[in-house]
């Protein structure tokens, strides 16, 4: 077995220095914002004083003429200075979110910023609904710092598939090397990344390796000769050596030619730009990536294969991408349409894109895939940052004995200052804990911190424990199983059918299972038969897990299937009709239950049956 705690010389205090880096970007964006006016009110004065120069060159004719290129120039200097200006302060404003969402994460008011990640859940998956992986509030929301939607969608992936131990070693040494990496963070956010207007990664590759559209050079051939001939037509009649019909002629050809290609070409340009967007935010994350050092294996070995065999880098050829889609856009300038018209600009522009797609379209899904995976680190880096205290989790290797081995385990999307802290021990010898309680005591959260801690322990983050030791295993969970009206089945058929895929995989894997308020949808004789019947397989099969229940009929298992199983339970006191909960983890069963003391709280007449 492998140590993978952490080990680090000081701990470092995330919120301090985010407030301290927020406060200094809100003062770089005030003096910014001041410079920006300023410039925008002297761009305004030297354009009146060029008016007026030029009325009295031109019309009062008491000024010469060349006196105009000082303020001429003057002004074209001030438009530059200060569209550099509004790029820096949009950089810094953009830093202020970053460091805002962040004291946001670490002051616990986080739930409902950044996406949900709702298109990454599934009601058929063993259990991302069980744990609330997605949506507000989710693992995901509290994780997901990515700036593009590979990142995302590789960090949800890893959410919903545990990693094996040689991957989540590589994992840690790789966001160890990430974790400190604060200034990089900040210039990934800040890059300017269109995000939101980027298509999916499966549709950027589609686009990348779909069969061109304008093939041969003949074509381009052609467009040249078609407009050398107009260009030759033209100054022909301008110089008086022809009439104006080959003119005429070489204009009408030119325009049919256009026509012919129109179509392809425009469908080709506009297929472009959303996957040019995707792309120039691969590249600028790569720039950024290139430019850090690294100490760990992983993140050594994915800068170098992220080099194309041309020695150029992703960013460089994602810019020749945008280039190309920029001078397309020239064509919309009234005084170059003419231009680009004889040019045949915009075919040639669609066929630098094919010439673009054929060259590089297969390397897009390695881009996708590797900055994805960076993106991904980069974010559990961030959570680590962020929760220095968390360790990593040591981790069993596969030959070694199936275990789940927590000390003082807790939620972590709950507060850390309120969440309640609770040991949980499974394997070898102890499989199955059966937590019995009453209603509103705890042990759905129990499951869930459980449950979650085994996630973050296999996607390579650092967990909310003072310690875990735990084995690769996989994970099915029926903490949140509904019916379905649409469907015809009923909540305890789906609870069934997901219990048989549970049993199903436990058969080939190792398995953590945790089993909420088990078969509730039935009578109280089949619930106790069939637990108790389910509960042997599971461990016959080697599935370790907890189970709840606050029905005291089932607690009775615990002591049949011993040593392999035991009981535990949480407990409440009821003090002037309030229930107050301890959310403590007990040994031994519950003794009694809550739901008549609650029904009386709230004025329910529920007096015992045997009272007359």
């Amino acid at each position: 077995m492998l140590q993978t705690g952490r080990t680090m010389s000081s701990t470092p205090d995330p919120l301090n220095t985010y407030r301290q880096l927020h406060a200094e970007r809100q003062r770089e964006e005030a003096t910014l914002s001041l410079m920006c006016n300023r410039l925008s009110n002297a761009r305004l004065m030297t354009f009146l004083t060029t008016v007026v120069m030029a009325w009295g060159t031109f019309v009062g004719d008491w000024m010469v003429a060349w006196w105009l290129c000082a303020p001429t120039t003057i002004f074209v200097g001030l438009v530059i200075k200060h569209d550099r200006l509004l790029l820096d302060r949009d950089r810094i404003r953009r830093a202020l979110s970053w460091y805002g969402h962040g004291i946001a994460r670490l002051e616990d008011r986080w739930s409902g910023i950044g996406p949900r990640g709702d298109e990454y859940s599934n009601s058929e998956h063993p259990f991302s609904q069980d744990l609330d992986l997605f949506g507000d509030g989710s693992l995901f929301q509290l994780l997901n710092t990515t700036q593009t939607r590979s990142g995302e969608q590789t960090l949800a992936s890893w959410l919903l598939t545990p990693a094996n131990y040689n991957e989540v070693i590589s994992r840690h040494g790789a966001v160890r090397d990430l974790q400190p990496k604060l200034t990089l963070r900040e210039k990934i956010a800040t890059a300017g990344i269109k995000r939101l207007d980027s298509g999916h990664p499966e549709d950027l590759v589609a686009w990348a390796t779909a069969p061109t559209i304008l093939k041969g050079r003949v074509f381009q051939i052609l467009a040249g000769l078609f407009t050398l001939s107009t260009f030759g037509a033209i100054a022909s009649w301008f110089t008086g050596a022809t009439t104006a019909l080959p003119m005429a002629l070489a204009l009408c050809l030119t325009a049919s030619y256009h026509r012919w290609f129109q179509g392809q070409s425009e469908q080709i340009m506009h297929a472009a730009t959303k996957p040019s967007n995707e792309l120039t935010g691969i590249g600028r994350i790569y720039h950024l990536f290139r430019q850090a050092n690294y100490t760990s294996e992983r993140l050594s070995s994915l800068r170098t294969t992220l080099d194309t065999q041309e020695d150029i880098g992703v960013d460089q050829l994602a810019r020749q991408l945008e280039q190309i889609l920029e001078q397309h856009d020239w064509q919309h300038n009234i005084l170059f349409r003419p231009i680009a018209f004889l040019l045949f600009w915009q075919m040639h522009c669609a066929f630098s894109v094919e010439t673009w797609r054929m060259r590089y379209g297969h390397a897009v899904s390695t881009w996708l895939r590797q900055i994805g995976e960076f993106e991904a680190l980069s974010a559990i880096g961030t959570y680590a940052y962020e929760h220095p205290t968390d360790p990593f989790p040591k981790l069993a290797k596969s030959k070694d004995p199936v275990v789940y081995d927590a000390i003082r385990l807790a939620h972590p999307l709950l507060p850390a200052s309120t969440a309640v802290k609770n040991d949980v021990t499974l394997g070898p010898e102890t499989r199955v804990i059966i937590v019995s309680g009453s209603n509103m005591s705890g042990k759905t959260t129990l499951l869930r911190s459980v449950g979650v801690n085994m996630v973050m322990a296999l996607m390579g983050a650092p967990v909310r424990a003072q310690h875990l030791h735990i084995s690769s295993l996989d994970l099915g969970a029926t903490l949140r199983i509904e019916d379905s009206l649409q469907a015809g089945k009923s909540r305890f058929y789906t609870e069934v059918i997901r219990l048989g895929q549970i049993v199903e995989t436990a058969r080939s894997k190792p398995m953590l299972v945790l089993l909420d308020e088990l078969f509730h949808g039935t009578n109280s004789h089949d619930r106790t038969d069939g637990a108790h019947g389910l509960l042997r397989s599971l461990i016959s099969l080697g599935a370790i897990g907890l189970v709840t229940t606050h029905d005291l009929a089932l607690v009775q298992i615990g002591d049949q299937l011993a040593p392999h199983t035991c009981n535990m339970h949480f407990d409440d006191t009821m003090v002037d009709n309030k229930m107050y909960f301890d959310y403590k983890l007990k040994p031994g069963p519950v003794t009694r239950s809550n739901a008549l003391a609650i029904m009386r709280a709230v004025g329910l007449d529920v007096s015992s049956s045997n009272q007359s």
